[in-house]
């Protein structure tokens, strides 16, 4: 049962294989059984869980379910949810039990999904290896001595060790497909404003984006026609109409024009990286694709620019964690002053208090034009290298990451070497385009994946290509082992 796609267990609730209440009482014994070894998730919402279930059970009964009634999904804990706790992995939040749920959620319910809990995450989405979690590190299920990546790490790890079928994510700069890629798994980071963030705790506004995190191509397009769509709760929400993304699953790649940045093939990368990549893009070329070398100038910029642009909107965005409203709060504070800075002190892990000093730095009179107002300047020029080179091809092709999961511990004294694991994935977000990441390969027993990128609103068609890719080769089937 656990090794089943969404979709696959779509048609064995309506077939009556199983019901919703069974699957899901089969994933929360699985998670109480085995996610000690991997701390995917915060919180298990059991009872809560339990009660959609027998609820989708009667909608399916009744002849009015959709395609998503009764199937199980975990949530990353950045999004709220009403009665549950939203820690966002840190201690400022610990005890902060949302009013309220994320659009995202209340789409999810409003499908009759059923939660079965919120995942471990880096604190506030800040990280490229799910390490800076106040409650720990998750692990990586195809070796629990490596990170799953971050920031989405939790998510990544839940689905690939089959403790729930698929999760949501956040993409702040590869938050989705970094992870993915770390864990064998399939993620989507949608175009930005193309999935709402109303009710996900904001770490950096123009970069933030939602997106599924699934086994399959398939299924990511079933998350997303869920979780797409206009909101005016959300004010940075496109309002453009939302396609089916299962439509055009099968429409065949012949013709496809890929292109291949040479940019992405760096001198510190692993060769075994390159070199699977390489074989997948061979692989597109048997199915009637064409390629060609093309150039994205700016993309050893964009580490720069996005941590003087990323760290700034932080530094605003956390600036209402003070102690005052809600959240965590220092005990016994001698006057106002003393209550800002101990709260903030003791509620703030060390990468995020890294990140809030960088970008209020970075806005400081004296230093706004020398470094925010460049960096956004570089962020247009980014911008333009795609649309230059998305003139001339449908996608964009490359490897995900430049090395396959490290060790944990590995890169925690040296800040800019974990931030160079983005050096593929954060230029998207700058210029606010989708990308997905698909497994494609094993380096040393661990995935490896292939970063497709599309041009706005281009979902459809990256969903697609996946999705021909994954018929075609078997990557995306393959467990760690022992699960």
């Amino acid at each position: 049962m656990f090794d089943k796609t969404l979709a696959e267990l779509a048609n064995g609730l309506k077939t009556g294989e199983f019901s919703s209440v069974e699957l899901t009482q089969a994933y929360l014994k699985r998670i109480k059984a085995e996610d000690k070894k991997y701390n995917s998730f915060i919180t298990v919402t059991e009872e809560q869980a339990l009660q959609q279930a027998q609820a989708a059970d009667q909608q399916i009964a009744a002849g009015s379910a959709g395609l998503f009634t009764g199937l199980p999904i975990a949530h990353k804990d950045i999004f709220c949810t009403k009665g549950v706790r939203t820690s966002c992995a840190s201690k400022m939040l610990d005890n902060f039990i949302s009013p309220y749920d994320a659009t995202v959620v209340d789409k999810f319910n409003q499908a009759g999904a059923v939660t079965l809990g919120k995942t471990n995450m880096d604190e506030f989405a800040m990280g490229s290896s799910n390490e800076s979690s106040f409650y720990g590190p998750s692990r990586n299920p195809w070796d629990t001595d490596r990170v799953p990546g971050g920031s989405s790490g939790g998510s990544a790890a839940a689905v690939s060790a089959q403790l729930a079928p698929a999760a949501t994510g956040t993409d702040t700069g590869g938050s989705i497909r970094q992870p993915a890629a770390l864990c064998g798994i399939t993620g989507l980071k949608p175009t930005y404003g193309r999935v709402s963030r109303f009710g996900m705790i904001a770490f950096a506004s123009s970069l933030d984006q939602g997106g599924p995190m699934t086994k399959t191509a398939e299924d990511a397009a079933m998350m997303l026609n869920v979780m797409a769509g206009f909101d005016k709760q959300d004010s940075t929400s496109v309002d453009r109409e939302v396609p089916d993304y299962t439509a055009e699953l099968d429409r065949p790649l012949n013709g496809l024009r890929i292109g291949l940045p040479k940019e992405f093939f760096v001198d510190d990368m692993d060769s075994a990286i390159a070199a699977q990549t390489q074989a997948a893009i061979k692989e597109f070329e048997k199915l009637g694709a064409t390629v060609k070398e093309v150039s994205l100038p700016n993309t050893a910029l964009s580490i720069p620019a996005y941590y003087i642009i990323a760290p700034a909107e932080a530094s605003s965005n956390l600036s209402r964690f003070d102690g005052v409203r809600y959240g965590y709060r220092c005990e016994n504070p001698v006057d106002l002053e003393d209550l800002y800075k101990r709260s903030r002190g003791e509620g703030f892990g060390t990468e995020v208090k890294r990140r809030i000093m960088v970008g209020a730095y970075a806005l400081s009179e004296g230093f706004y034009d020398a470094y925010y107002n460049k960096a956004q300047q570089i962020r247009r020029l980014i911008r333009d290298d795609f649309a230059q080179v998305l003139n001339d091809v449908d996608v964009i092709m490359g490897p995900t990451t430049p090395h396959p999961a490290f060790q944990l511990g590995e890169k925690t004294s040296d800040p800019v070497a974990m931030y160079m694991e983005d050096i593929f994935t954060i230029s998207l977000n700058l210029a606010g385009l989708p990308g997905m990441s698909v497994p494609c390969g094993t380096v040393n027993g661990l995935p490896t994946g292939l970063q497709i990128i599309g041009d706005y609103f281009a979902e459809q068609k990256l969903l697609n290509v996946a999705h021909q890719f994954q018929l075609a080769t078997d990557w995306h089937t393959q467990s760690p082992q022992g699960i």
